[in-house]
């Protein structure tokens, strides 16, 4: 079996496990290639960055994704162009290993992830020129699924506005986390 990882940083030759939301430093794999593809980038920390928000801790994590019932992951824009914004033009690696030695005592039930708490050695590195590329060529390969967020609020709008509402509620923390919500839900957070 093989287990890949996404990154931006190149040249890594042993992966080595970093302080994870479990608050336990691990490293996460999936024995889908399709599937570590939306780690390439992450919209908080991106969206910061581009407008020079001032940040010196952990960057909030964002994972506007689930699985359906066969396991293949489903996407989902929260916000118009949210998949465009985050992953196009992003580069980044994913690297592939043979054998890993697996976390046991965290069960992350997330279909075909896998962790580890001990470094790793990289059999092979695969650059990637454009994330978002990659990941409408895997929608189109059928490896995945994208709701694009025209569907996605007509199904769920009560779901996310409570959702943002509480998220904002509950992140006095994470001043990333804050600024991205603020900026990218300001109308629901307003009550509209």
């Amino acid at each position: 079996m093989t287990f890949f990882h996404a990154s931006q940083t190149k040249n890594i030759k042993i992966l080595k496990p970093n302080i994870s939301n479990h608050n336990i430093p691990l490293i996460y794999f999936s024995d889908k290639r399709e599937n570590v593809l939306v780690y390439l980038s992450n919209a908080i920390e991106k969206f910061c960055k581009e407008k020079h928000f001032k940040f010196e801790g952990f960057w909030h994590k964002w994972g506007p994704y689930g699985f359906d019932k066969d396991g293949r992951l489903c996407l989902e824009e929260y916000y118009p162009n949210a998949l465009k914004e985050t992953y196009s033009g992003v580069k980044g690696y994913i690297y592939s290993c043979d054998s890993i030695s697996t976390y046991k005592e965290l069960n992350i039930q997330i279909p075909n992830a896998y962790i580890s708490d001990r470094p790793t050695k990289v059999e092979h590195c695969e650059y990637v020129s454009d994330a978002y590329y990659e990941i409408i060529k895997a929608e189109q390969e059928g490896l995945i699924t994208i709701c694009r967020y025209d569907e996605f609020i007509k199904k769920r709008k009560e779901w996310l506005q409570k959702t943002i509402r509480d998220e904002f509620a509950n992140s006095l923390l994470a001043p990333d986390y804050r600024f991205s919500l603020e900026n990218k839900f300001a109308d629901i957070l307003a009550g509209k």
